[in-house]
């Protein structure tokens, strides 16, 4: 029996959409934008060369765990040992999963790669639904433990900002182009992470009495105010991201120096 945009209890209508308006724009910037960062992504993740200028470590790298690793890129030593792969690859599938299982990207990516539905108001190809109640979408739900994992590479990425106020000696009064990028990609790093509905979730969804709680209730407004713009710091941040590798690539690889202001 037909379900859905199909079934027996709705309107037979035969034409796919009755809108007028050209909703496959979205969708259509989403599998550009998506792809083309895929592309990028990986092709930087798996060069394993260029991710590092003193004293700039691509976020696409950072924590370097390797022995591998560029000298002076490992700030939290390197306890693991030989890897035949690209370092990246130990680090990205957190962020990455963070991202794959996020509320506002399972819905940008579902539109824009699965037609899930395409838009709203727009019958889909799919002859069943099933949710995300079987492998491999099941896997969705550990999202809130990616979230756990961001907030650590978060702090790690903070930490290399941080790092970033050092000169090519070890000395700190530095402050070039590459600090500044690295402090406003980390900023919008820390919106995109905390405005996840993860995050507004374990600071209060879970309480029965906010009055009991006046420090978490706190917490979980500041959380929930920021979860309003979610999709925005998603789209943000993600551009921040390669920007900020991509700038340290073209430092690495010669183009041009780091402008410094003192």
């Amino acid at each position: 029996m037909s379900t859905g945009v199909t079934g027996t209890g709705r309107a037979q209508v035969t034409e796919k959409t009755l809108r007028q308006d050209r909703w496959w724009l979205a969708p259509l910037a989403t599998f550009t934008v998506f792809t083309a960062f895929i592309v990028y992504s990986t092709w930087r993740a798996v060069s394993n060369a260029n991710y590092y200028d003193t004293p700039y470590l691509s976020p696409f790298y950072s924590p370097c765990l390797s022995t591998e690793c560029v000298s002076g890129s490992s700030d939290f030593g390197t306890p693991i040992g030989f890897f035949p792969l690209s370092p990246a690859l130990i680090i990205l599938i957190f962020p990455l999963g963070f991202r794959l299982t996020c509320y506002y990207y399972r819905k940008a990516y579902y539109r824009a790669f699965w037609f899930s539905p395409p838009a709203c108001a727009v019958a889909e190809p799919h002859g069943s639904y099933t949710g995300e109640t079987r492998f491999p979408l099941i896997a969705q739900n550990i999202h809130r433990y990616f979230w756990y994992a961001a907030m650590l590479v978060t702090s790690v990425l903070t930490f290399d900002t941080v790092l970033a106020f050092r000169d090519e000696d070890g000395d700190w009064g530095h402050m070039g182009l590459g600090t500044v990028i690295m402090i406003i990609n980390v900023t919008l790093l820390w919106l995109y992470t905390l405005s996840c509905h993860s995050c507004r979730h374990v600071m209060g969804g879970r309480l029965r009495h906010f009055s009991k709680h006046p420090v978490r209730y706190r917490v979980w407004g500041l959380a929930s105010k920021l979860n309003v713009r979610h999709a925005q710091y998603a789209w943000v941040s993600l551009f921040s991201v390669a920007l900020t590798d991509l700038y340290i690539y073209l430092l690495a690889t010669g183009q041009f120096d780091d402008p410094r202001f003192f």
